[in-house]
């Protein structure tokens, strides 16, 4: 994607980074305009470490600031782990069309079965997101870059010489001060927790400790049925347990395409999941060696674990943001335009902590648009249409650009096309039943607009479409590229094909 040069200078409103005007092209083995700048950087979870290797790229010295290892909640705690879980969980629905493949086991009691070692599954899960973390901070640290264990606040307002001061709090207790010309707080979020629902991390759990667990849940009952919730439901059930999924809402995913989250919930009933649709949990206790779920029409919901998925919380109290003239949202989240600035001079944000879309990929996005803007490298700003994503269930989940939504309420002139993945040739040999490639197009120019992909790996089908939508190409374009025969991705032309105009 062409990046266009934007010289640092005062911070407009949030809603008029677009608008800035644009310079130069950046020339490669130029001097960045503003090389040899202090950046300190508060959070090494995606958004900054991605910023850091991008400011010492262009020649800034560097300091990351992180509470509990490089990578942050992502590595640690949330994305790396969950979807380790997830991948070992795929592994047990796989072996579903085993019989239908001719595969069986040569003990056809209980000893032929597949089961999954929790303990083990659970070491490797945090052997995995340790290892990763390491090697980051191994990455940076070659880069010159400084880090420091412990937690950062800014001071109000700037010092005599323009700069931003930066305290420190080490992680054995020292109190540091840094000089720095550019900030990017990128402190992630944190598992919102429910007064009604207090977690004791060993049967009322948040995401963060589900990793604590030894044994599959006999009874797991999953509060939440947005991606978080569905993604774990989906998990342990595969892996075994029984699992009760309480949804607030008619159906589960219900922020994503309607199709889509009709047949994962429909999957999940299938493999024996029960989900309990316009039911809210009022409230979560101990019951020695379980756990009670009450909902608020009085019914009780008894299992033996409880994980409570209903979102996050901003990581930004504590930190003299709203003092040193950062505005926050009254959710908590920091305020940001689309090149990453806040209302606070010299103050950028990146990721979850800003509430722009809680994605690894958009935090790592709006790191490196800071440090190239904030440095005077060229930077156009941040462009959720082309942001594609991606839930683990299994089948998955992803998506790109405009919705079916959209397209029927009249705010994008679309056509739409949906082809079941259970008429593809490779499909059938794989035994693929369940899922669908769902293309929109441009009604009169025929530009591909987004699309939907629900399928086993569909994190990796779907990078055509969204290679489509980005470089606006044409169904014709997308179409007439070769694909291999047999192939799933075969259905993604096929799709694009049906969306011809003569």
């Amino acid at each position: 994607m062409p990046r266009v040069s934007t010289a640092p200078g005062p911070v407009p409103p949030p809603d008029q980074a677009e608008h800035a005007a644009p310079a130069a092209e950046h020339h490669a083995g130029a001097s960045p305009v503003r090389q040899g700048s202090r950046v300190v950087i508060i959070g090494g979870g995606p958004g900054g470490y991605e910023a850091a290797l991008v400011a010492s790229q262009l020649g800034a010295r560097v300091h990351v600031v992180e509470r509990q290892g490089m990578g942050g909640s992502a590595v640690l705690t949330d994305v790396v782990p969950s979807k380790t879980l997830i991948a070992t969980a795929e592994w047990m629905t796989v072996t579903e069309q085993a019989g239908e493949l001719g595969i069986g086991a040569e003990d056809d009691g209980a000893g032929g079965a597949l089961r999954a070692d929790m303990d083990v599954v659970d070491r490797r899960v945090v052997r995995l997101a340790q290892k990763q973390s390491r090697d980051i901070r191994g990455r940076l640290e070659r880069e010159g870059v400084q880090i420091t264990l412990g937690t950062g606040r800014l001071a109000p307002g700037l010092s005599p010489a323009g700069t931003r001061d930066v305290l420190i709090t080490t992680s054995e207790g020292e109190e540091l001060r840094d000089e720095a010309e550019i900030v990017l707080v990128a402190t992630g979020a944190t598992p919102r927790i429910l007064p009604t629902a207090e977690p004791d991390g060993e049967r009322i759990l948040t995401w963060a400790q589900m990793y604590n667990l030894t044994e599959i849940p006999e009874h797991l009952v999953v509060i939440g049925s947005g991606v978080t919730g569905a993604e774990f439901a989906g998990a342990y059930n595969a892996l075994g347990a029984q699992v009760t999924l309480v949804s607030s809402r008619e159906r589960v995913l219900p922020g994503e395409d309607e199709n889509a989250a009709e047949l994962i919930e429909a999957v999940f009933r299938r493999r024996g999941m029960t989900v309990l649709s316009r039911s809210r949990a009022a409230g979560v206790t101990r019951t020695g060696d379980g756990v009670a779920v009450e909902l608020t029409d009085g019914r009780v919901v008894e299992g033996s674990h409880c994980l409570v998925a209903v979102g996050g919380v901003p990581a930004t109290a504590g930190m003299g943001l709203e003092e040193a003239g950062v505005e926050l949202s009254p959710s908590g989240h920091v305020q940001v335009d689309r090149v990453s600035r806040t209302r606070a001079l010299r103050v950028y944000a990146a990721g979850d902590c800003t509430g722009v879309l809680p994605l690894a990929s958009v935090a790592a996005m709006q790191g490196r648009i800071a440090m190239w803007h904030a440095l005077g490298d060229a930077v156009s700003p941040l462009d959720l249409g082309v942001v594609a994503a991606n839930i683990f269930t299994a089948p998955e989940i992803a998506t790109i650009g405009v919705t079916q939504k959209q397209i029927e309420d009249g705010e994008v002139d679309g056509d739409v096309t949906r082809l079941p993945l259970s008429r593809n040739p490779r499909a059938k040999m794989l035994g693929i039943k369940e899922g669908f490639i769902k293309l929109f197009s441009d009604r009169s120019t025929g530009t591909v607009l987004g699309g939907v992909v629900v399928a086993p790996r569909a994190a990796e089908l779907v990078y055509p479409i969204t290679i489509a939508v980005t470089e606006r190409l044409t169904v014709d374009q997308l179409a007439n590229v070769f694909t291999i025969y047999p192939s799933l991705t075969g259905s993604i032309a096929e799709a694009a094909r049906t969306l011809h105009r003569a």
